[in-house]
């Protein structure tokens, strides 16, 4: 006789949990953030609303959960940026990367809405820079820094402070959208910060 088994509740979780984060990410790019609802998005899902009353407090709340789980699948087995030995080139393709990001109608819905809550919600903000903006900063610092180790950049810089230099035009260029966000841009801002803007011999 064959041996019945009982339902498996932890991955009839994770199925509805996938589904959930779907729903969220689809809403938000459908209808913006103002519009999705907790409603509708139980009702993507195929979920009762109390069971996304269960594991989130807020739709704040699952979309972060959404996005960063989206951000953990991209990264998988990519723990750190690539270290060739030419760090202009990696840089520039790590940036062309995330000009494509970026642009992505699936990542700007999202997160620009995750940028505008967390503006008015503080708790919101920390989280989303712990668990997602900190980590992939790290990821900088860790290259720099080997860079430094290799004589390629010059002792005695602050790697977070030059980062900004890479991250911070791209992530201004995207929020204030008057300009094309292009991989050329990418490939300039790189330049401009290993090498500055003055003359050269």
């Amino acid at each position: 006789m064959a041996e019945t088994r009982p339902p498996d509740a932890s991955r009839r979780s994770e199925r509805s949990r996938r589904a959930i984060y779907d729903a969220a990410l689809a809403l938000v790019g459908e209808a913006g953030y103002t519009r999705t609802t907790i409603e509708g998005i139980a009702a993507r899902a195929g979920v009762g609303k109390q069971t996304i009353y269960r594991w989130w407090p807020s739709k704040a709340a699952v979309l972060l959960d959404a996005f960063l789980d989206r951000a953990e699948q991209a990264a998988q087995g990519e723990p750190d940026l690539p270290d060739t030995g030419d760090l202009e080139a990696d840089l520039k393709l790590v940036l062309r990367a995330t000009v494509d990001e970026l642009n992505s109608p699936v990542y700007d819905a999202p997160a620009r809405a995750l940028a505008a809550e967390s503006v008015s919600d503080p708790a919101l903000a920390a989280q989303f820079v712990e668990r997602l903006l900190e980590p992939s900063l790290q990821m900088y610092v860790r290259r720099l820094d080997a860079a430094r180790a290799a004589g390629h950049v010059r002792a005695g810089i602050d790697p977070r402070i030059a980062l900004e230099l890479l991250v911070g035009p791209l992530a201004h260029r995207w929020l204030l959208r008057t300009l094309p966000l292009t991989h050329e841009y990418a490939d300039k801002v790189v330049e401009y910060a290993l090498y500055g803007l003055a003359p050269r011999d």
